[in-house]
């Protein structure tokens, strides 16, 4: 791993680490009924007749700061479609984060947006919550890609001291974070993404103030609570795995036992660390669009059980 890639992202962005620079598509607040509202960009493809992509973001992001490298060269092929999940950016603020609700609020954009022929692709976090959309609205989805993540936390001493340890740490600014001045600053900082940027380090760095240490400490609870291995097996659409094959956060050989428990899953190897989808973009993007690929070639013929 380079000596940038160990960094943290705020360190890396206040250094200046190349961030590429591209096109950062116009978003909305766009309401879910019952549920709240949160900020979509909704990328058009080729033709009205484009199968959709709906990208969720990794822990402490925003979905434009995790996907922006690769949009453009998605909507090519596909419309794309990103949101900022619960308490995430300008997502839905809620007392509680769950990994059910993140999964029903996926599952509400794509009948609020009428959205057709879906591929479901998560990074991170984004893809434990993209295993849950599966699970909870099967019949909304035709395809997974699930990036740099896994099944299953807290499998060793280690990552339980991690989960508690972070997830205590944040949560005791809980009071500090969700006040209201704070919450209008970090709204505020996040609005950078309606403009056009002529610096792409500090526009990366206001989306990720965005996200208040409250709500990643309690993403990280919820993270380590979560266990899909059981159902793994189950998934019955076409699935596809990219591995970042340096990684130290979600070490490689956790993300392969992923795609082995997953019926006819593809890997796509990276080799890149945890940051891969911005940091190294230009390893990661084009496996990004190998597994799309991959997996909207198969969804027509792949037999549902």
């Amino acid at each position: 791993m380079s000596k940038s890639s160990s960094l943290s992202p705020v360190t890396m962005l206040r250094n200046r680490v190349y961030v590429p620079f591209v096109q950062i598509p116009p978003g909305s607040l766009v309401e879910l009924p019952g549920r709240g509202t949160t900020y979509v960009t909704d990328t058009p493809g080729p033709d009205e007749h484009s199968p959709t992509i709906v990208l969720l973001h990794a822990l402490g992001c925003t979905g434009l700061l995790t996907w922006f490298p690769a949009i453009d060269a998605l909507s090519r092929r596909f419309r794309v479609v990103t949101l900022d999940q619960r308490w995430h950016g300008r997502g839905i603020t809620d007392d509680d984060f769950s990994l059910y609700d993140c999964a029903d609020d996926v599952a509400a954009l794509i009948d609020e947006l009428d959205l057709r022929d879906v591929i479901v692709v998560g990074y991170s976090m984004g893809g434990v919550v993209a295993q849950r959309v599966w699970r909870q609205h099967g019949d909304k989805i035709q395809g997974l890609v699930l990036c740099s993540t896994t099944d299953k936390f807290q499998l060793n001493l280690v990552e339980r001291g991690f989960f508690t340890g972070m997830g205590t740490t944040m949560m005791g600014l809980r009071g500090l974070s969700r006040s209201a001045t704070i919450t209008r600053a970090a709204r505020a900082a996040a609005s950078a993404a309606d403009l056009a940027p002529t610096d792409m380090g500090e526009w990366a760095l206001a989306e990720f103030r965005s996200t208040s240490p409250w709500a990643v400490g309690q993403a990280l609870a919820a993270l380590g609570r979560h266990h899909s291995r059981p159902w793994l097996g189950r998934i019955d659409v076409p699935t596809a795995v990219v591995v970042t094959t340096k990684d130290r956060v979600i070490p490689a050989a956790r993300q392969h036992a992923l795609a082995r428990a997953i019926p006819g899953a593809t890997v796509h190897l990276v080799e890149s660390g945890h940051a891969a989808c911005v940091l190294e973009s230009e390893k990661f993007v084009p496996a990004l669009l190998e597994a799309v690929a991959t997996v909207n070639a198969r969804r027509r013929d792949f037999q549902r059980r």
